[in-house]
Formats: structure tokens, sequence, C-alpha cells
């Protein structure tokens, strides 16, 4: 009985950093079609039909048509697509899972949650993680903006603009897209398409454990009903498929070129993904047989493990008609593989630790692939031919065993690179048209909650946070400057005030008003028109206003005789304002200033009749001279 490797043993080195350029270690299986599914690959135009065994990876695209489904399983977990479904894989390695659900129906059934692993589906409306094993769907309408979170077991968190948990039984609503809200009720009854994934699901839950791969091996679930299990003691556990008799590995299906791989095989048979992206054939008696190796928790995918067989003399040795041709054949136990595309020495050792236990895979020169020496083991076809994708069954060309025994064999070269498989790829033919969702679903975006990789930040946006709004009394700008050498500014009209600051007018504004002294200005101040004269007590008039040389000595006492009044009747404080004769001179600023500052004319009768201040000094020694006049005329009645 084999040993098995517990799941832990190797975590620590499955985990190691890699090089930024190592390829993801595990991809999305399509391993159930029904109806019209088509698949745009990542950085391609073109729509191709969807076939069985295609491997799915970081930003491919797939749609399902209407009246059709599909399932992929990446890992031990399976995604389900109903009919008029758009879905593509913004992330997808040993950690984490993104799946992009632009428009349709998606059911999504964890078997198993490791601490490390994340499942996430993003739709339109919010980002739905799956935080349990269990069984779940989520249905996205864009032409509702809605998108629907039913949770059968498990436990799911719903991102919008906030984050709510839907529990089992459960049914959440994210409804809207700029400000999406979350409304969760119990779940409804199943209908017919949660009726066909539940048959599945109970399918392979009636199914044992594997016993000889692991549970992340993609494509286990399809061995025990296709091949039986034996064991041989120089390999341990070995599958032997129900195939026919003179069956080869690599010959039923066809090549296609995928990123960031390249040449990858894609087999017909139902069972036709795992043995041919793990492990190792070998040819026990008279049949092939599959040999996983040791079990590894996470075995690392690999888009095909064969060995390229060519050389000067091969093509020349084969017929293969013009432009010569491609030969492989497949790697047999303990044999490493040493990819053609650009990798890390630690992927190497990831990618060889089923097989290559003993030896450092780093630096092979000298292997002796013993699958060359089988007899049909080696299967060629012509440049043309694998350009094209054809089916090699169809196409193959015999290779004779001397000619195989003589030709140089390797991994670490392609036959073919994708710039002369384009050159060489023949005309398609007209054929019926690929479906494709419609233009608005492919161009839908997704809110994430995990930022995915360069590849595909372009196909999603961050999941919406409200901003912070600003606190409502905030400082001035430092770049306005405050008038604090001027206190008297402060009652300033508003209209004055509002005036952008930094073009500071204060003191032009002053000189408009009193061109003589600009520097008393302040104190004359213009009050708003709808406002009656402000008050400004006289001292402060006298104390700022300068000095007029045209006032008689004689004022002063003129002014100390209206005071009292002044105090019993504030209303006539404005009598200040009779030294606007004075202001004569100055016809500009005259017509504004007295409307405004004259008080009416029922206050002061008495200042109106008076003769102008110049006047005075010569009416005054005329009223000096009176009390003269009337002494003499009392002296002459004496």
């Amino acid at each position: 009985m084999r040993s098995f490797l517990l799941a832990g043993v190797f975590a620590a080195a499955a985990f190691v950093v890699c090089a930024q350029d190592d390829p993801p270690s595990r991809v999305a299986r399509l391993n159930y079609i029904e109806g019209s599914v088509s698949i745009q690959p990542s950085g391609q135009d073109n729509w191709n039909p969807a076939a069985p065994n295609y491997p799915l990876t970081i930003g491919d695209h797939l749609w399902s048509d209407r009246g059709s489904r599909a399932e992929l399983r990446v890992g031990s977990t399976a995604f389900r697509v109903s009919h008029d479904t758009a879905i593509a894989f913004l992330n997808l390695d040993d950690r984490m899972t993104q799946v992009q659900l632009s428009a349709g129906t998606l059911s999504v059934t964890v078997r198993q949650l490791d601490d490390d692993e994340s499942y996430e589906v993003d739709t339109p409306n919010g980002a739905v993680s799956l935080l349990r094993p269990g069984s779940y769907r989520i249905i996205t309408d864009p032409d509702i903006q809605t998108t629907t979170v039913i949770v059968r077991s498990g436990d799911a968190e719903v991102t919008a603009n906030n984050a709510v948990m839907i529990h089992p039984q459960q049914t959440g609503m994210v409804i809207g897209y700029d400000s999406p809200h979350i409304e969760v009720n119990a779940s409804g009854p199943p209908d017919d398409f949660d009726r066909w994934w539940i048959d599945r699901d109970d399918r392979y839950a009636r199914r044992p454990p594997p016993r000889y791969v692991s549970p992340n091996m993609i494509g286990y679930e399809d061995l025990d009903d296709n091949g039986v299990w034996n064991e041989i003691p120089q390999y341990g556990a070995v599958w032997y498929p129900n195939v026919a008799a003179g069956w080869v590995p690599y010959r039923n299906g066809h090549w296609a070129w995928v990123e960031p791989w390249g040449w990858t095989w894609i087999d017909d048979a139902p069972w036709g993904f795992a043995p041919f992206h793990y492990g190792r054939w070998a040819f026990i008696g008279s049949r092939w047989g599959w040999v996983p190796g040791p079990v590894y928790a996470r075995p690392v995918y690999a888009p095909a493990l064969v060995a390229w067989v060519g050389g000067g003399g091969f093509s020349a040795s084969v017929s293969f008609g013009g432009g010569g041709g491609v030969a492989w054949v497949p790697l047999g136990p303990r044999e490493p593989y040493i990819p053609p595309y650009h990798v890390s020495n630690v992927y190497v050792n990831r990618v060889n630790m089923v097989e290559v236990t003993h030896i450092n895979v780093t630096n092979v020169t000298n292997i002796t692939y013993v699958n060359r020496t089988v007899p049909g083991a080696v299967v060629a076809v012509s440049r043309t031919d694998f350009a094209a994708a054809r089916p090699v069954a169809r196409v193959a060309v015999a290779v004779p065993p001397h000619v195989a025994a003589q030709a140089t064999v390797t991994t670490r070269e392609v036959p073919v690179t994708r710039q002369q498989a384009i050159a060489i790829r023949p005309a398609p033919v007209a054929a019926a048209p690929v479906v494709r969702p419609p233009q608005r679903v492919v161009n839908t975006q997704v809110v994430t909650k995990t930022a995915p990789p360069p590849a595909t930040r372009a196909l999603a946006r961050p999941a919406p946070v409200q901003a912070a709004r600003p606190a409502p009394n905030q400082p001035a700008p430092a770049a306005r400057p405050v008038p604090q050498a001027v206190p008297q500014q402060a009652n300033r009209p508003p209209a004055q005030n509002a005036q952008p600051a930094p073009a500071y007018r204060a003191p032009a504004q002053n000189n408009e008003v009193a061109r003589p002294a600009p520097q008393q200005q302040p104190a004359v101040s213009r009050p708003p028109a709808q406002q009656p004269p402000a008050y400004r007590p006289p001292a402060q008039q006298e104390t700022a206003r300068p000095p007029q040389p045209q006032t008689p000595a004689a004022r002063p006492p003129a002014q100390q005789q209206q005071s009292p009044q002044r105090e019993a009747a504030p209303q006539r404080e404005a009598t200040p304002q009779r030294e606007a004769p004075q202001r004569q001179a100055q016809p500009a600023p005259r017509p504004q200033n007295e409307p405004v500052n004259r008080p009416p004319a029922a206050q002061q009768p008495q200042q109106r009749q008076a003769a102008p201040e110049r006047a005075r000094p010569e009416a005054r020694p005329e009223a000096r001279s009176k009390p003269d006049a009337k002494a003499k005329e009392k002296e002459k009645e004496k």
C-alpha cells in the first residue's frame, strides 16, 4: 500500500514566493456543456465555441446562451452557469478564486475551504464573499440593477456600501448601483436550475473520497467511473482507462495556445483532464496506465506533460508533406518536466513535486524518455494541422520506431511559436456564427472587495465607500489676509466685507472718501443706503477731523452751546455735518455724502437760517456794538 503525504507536509514549499512571471498553479476546468457556450480567451477579441476540458484562467470570459448550461470546477469547488449568463475570472490561483458575474445566474458549491483560501463572486451591485463550505446561488440582472444572493448552506458576506451577512436559508437582495442598499429575507423554494445543480451535487457527494489523488486535483471525480485502479510495486497506484485496444495518450484531442503557458492539450474524453495535466503515463504490460504519483495537497497544473520530438533529420524521415511536422511523446514516471515557458526554479520544483523527489530537476541534462521506444507512443502531425488545432487522431502521421529512437527529445523548446502558428494557419472555413453576449453585458463593470491583478483590473471597480464630509466649521484659508491693523473697519457694511480678500483695497476706498487726509478716513464710514445714518460721538468726529484753517477761533464756543441740545435730542447729533460747505471744493464726493448724512429739515430750522460759518466772524462785531448805542440813547433821554 502506497504511503500518503499529509496535506500540510509541503504547504510551506507550495507557497514559497515565486517570480512574478510564474503562471497560476490552478485553473478552472470546463467539464460540462449543454447548448451553446462560448469562450473568449484573455487578450483576444474573438469568441470561440467552448470545448470540454478547456482550461480557463485569469482574464478568460465564458458566455452561456439562451437555453444553455455549463459547469466548471476549480479543485473540489463547482461553478454552474445558467442560460444568458456571462462570467469571467478576475483572479485564480491556489489561494484566491475571484469570479466576475456580469449578468445571469451562477451557483457555487464549496466542498472544502482552507484557512488561506478565498472565494469571491463580484457583481455590478456588490461583492459576495463565500465564507464557509456550502451551496450558494447569485443572480444579477443589469436591466433592473439588482443582485440576489441565496444561501442554501454556509455563510456569505455581501459588500456594497456596507457589509451584510447572509446566513443559511436567507436571501439578500442588493438594489442599485450608485448607492446600493441590501434587504435580507427568507429564501424561497428551489426552481428548475436549483434542482439541476442539487442533483449533480448529490451524485458527487455519494462518491467516496479519492484514495490515490488529492481532492484538489482538478478532474479527479471522473476517474472512478471511467477506469480502474491497481497497485503496481514499481509505480504505486496506477489508473487504467476504459479505452479500446491500441489507444495512445495525447492522441484523441487537439492543441490550443492558452496564455500564459502556450501550447495546451485539450483531450476529447469526458475524463480527459487530470491524466493529461498531472502525473505521468507508463506502458505496463500491453496497455497504458496513468501514474499520479504521491498524494500532494495542491498539485500544480501543467499545460501538457509531454516532450517534443524532432531534430535535424526528423522531418526528412517522416512524410509530413510541405512545411515539416511536429511530434511529441508522453513523459514517463519520474521524468522531470522543464517548461518551455518562462518560470522560476521554485515553480519547476513545484510542478515536479509529485513525480521527481530525489533529483535536482533544474540541473537535469540527460534523460532517457522511456516512452519514445514504445510502439505508437510518438504522435506526429504536420505543422499546418498543428497550428490549425485540427483533431490529432484524424491527421496523425505514423513515426517509425527507429526514427523516434534517434530523434532529439526535449521539453524546454516548443516546435512552433505562436507567431509561426499564426503565419502558417490556414484561412478559417465559413461556419455558423459563434454566440456571444450582448455588448452592454461585455462592458459591464463589477464591484470588487479584493483588488484583482493588473490583467483584469479594467473589468472591476472597488466597492463604493462613502466619502467623509468636511467639518462644518473650517478655518479660513491661510492665503486670505485679515486687515487686523484697522480696527475701525469692523463696522464696514457687509457688501464691502464680501469682496475678495487677496486684493485688499481698504486704503483705496478711504482715499476716495477723504482725499485731503487719507490717514484720517476710517473715521468717516459710509453706512448702507437702506439703514439710517450711523451714530458717531462728536468727540470721535472732532479728534479724527484735521484742523481747518478757514474755521474761525470763535467756533468752539458755538459747539459747546449746542452740546446740551445733542444730549437732550440725540437725533440732532448729526449736526457736525454742517461742515459740508467746506467740501464744496470737492465736487465728486459731495453728491454722494450729502443726501445720506444730511438730517431732516424739521430738526434744524435755526441752522439753515444762520449765515455760513465764514460770515460769522463779520457779524459778531456788530452784535458786540449794540450795547454802546443803547447807552448813548439813554444818556440823550436823560
